[in-house]
């Protein structure tokens, strides 16, 4: 029995890392995706500008 619960506590504590693994990449992965939508931004108001005249 005794056997049993190390066994389980083990577990959940492998479990439970990997959860705040997942958690790290997917704010990573936020961070990027809203980094690369301001870039994209900025490459497209700069294009604007240079079209209409304003990037002399």
């Amino acid at each position: 029995m005794k056997k049993l619960n190390i066994s389980l506590i083990l577990l959940a504590m492998i479990a439970l890392s990997g959860c705040s693994v997942v958690t790290g990449i997917f704010k990573a992965g936020v961070f990027v995706g809203i980094l690369a939508i301001v870039v994209v931004v900025g490459i497209l108001i700069w294009l604007f500008s240079m079209f209409t005249g304003g990037g002399k």
